[in-house]
């Protein structure tokens, strides 16, 4: 399905994903409440892009170095390439840079992300992926995966993703994968998956994938935004070009959600493996997960409520 092909108008009242505002068309709320996502052409522009593009290049040359941001790396480049972008995969966590940040507060961004949320808007995650050329060992293919089960806080309706193509995104340069509707079933278990080759870390995947659901893949062109539900099943595949696939995203929850112990969930050995990493680089003792997101979370509209 794409974002034109919707089923019939509902009646008044069947929403659940989506807020009354107008903004969205009924339409467009009909294609997200069966589909758990919605593609919106051309949202960000071509100058906010190369805006992005340049300040990630710069964190690559380590000419600017954001407080608290994790900057993943294929190690195995680096005597070749040095500091550069054929190097780095991801920055995630860029709430303090300011160039970066730009994107979560973006007004075009937050008046879709509104729909969702409501007006007290919390910027919770952040990442620019720059997934490289990767034909070979499968380094950067993402399992498919809830985004719910790495964050610490309910309810999942009222938090959503916004996911900008930084260039064209296809089948060739590992576009996104969706399974559409999977938004209306529970967290599933999560873990490593067993394919050969290495993993990236914290790239969890499902435990039992259901081979025979559909899988579409949401081809993008630069500037495309998708919005999408943290219970939506999702991955992306490998870049077989000799280029890069850029993406910018952030997940957005209402001030007004809480968090949740994930201990004796299928989300405690998620806690548990970050606290181990935490206490490694930082020799930090008794972390929870919803600490990491305190830590993390920005307002970006409104009031800050309980996140």
């Amino acid at each position: 399905p794409t974002s034109a092909q919707v089923s019939a108008v509902p009646q008044a009242g069947r929403f659940r994903y989506t807020l009354d505002n107008n903004v969205l068309t009924t339409e467009q709320r009909q294609f997200y409440e069966d589909n758990g996502y919605l593609l919106i052409k051309k949202l960000v522009s071509d100058e906010d892009i190369e805006r992005f593009r340049k300040e990630f290049v710069r964190i690559c040359k380590r000419e600017v170095k954001p407080p608290g941001a994790m900057i993943m790396k294929k190690e195995s480049l680096r005597s070749q390439y040095g500091q550069s972008e054929e190097v780095v995969n991801k920055v995630q966590d860029f709430q303090e840079d300011k160039e970066l940040f730009r994107y979560c507060a973006l007004p075009e961004v937050l008046k879709y992300v509104e729909c969702f949320t409501g007006p007290n808007i919390m910027a919770m995650h952040t990442m620019l992926i720059n997934k490289l050329p990767d034909s070979d060992n499968q380094t950067f293919l993402h399992p498919m995966h809830q985004d719910l089960h790495y964050f610490p806080f309910r309810p999942a309706d009222l938090i959503v993703c916004a996911w900008t193509a930084m260039e064209r995104a296809d089948q060739d340069n590992g576009c996104l994968v969706v399974q559409p509707g999977t938004h209306k079933e529970p967290l599933k278990p999560h873990d490593y998956p067993k394919w050969e080759g290495k993993t990236n870390k914290l790239f969890h995947g499902l435990v039992d994938e259901d081979e025979k659901t559909p899988k579409l893949h949401l081809v993008m062109e630069k500037g495309d935004t998708v919005f999408f539900h943290p219970l939506l099943i999702h991955g992306s595949g490998i870049n077989k070009t000799s280029g890069f696939r850029k993406s910018i995203s952030c997940h957005f929850a209402s001030s007004e959600c809480y968090y949740i112990d994930v201990k004796n969930t299928t989300q405690e050995h998620l806690e548990q493996e970050l606290a181990e990493m935490i206490h490694k680089k930082y020799s930090a003792t008794s972390v929870k997960l919803r600490d990491i997101w305190t830590f993390r979370a920005r307002l970006v509209q409104g009031e800050r409520i309980n996140l």
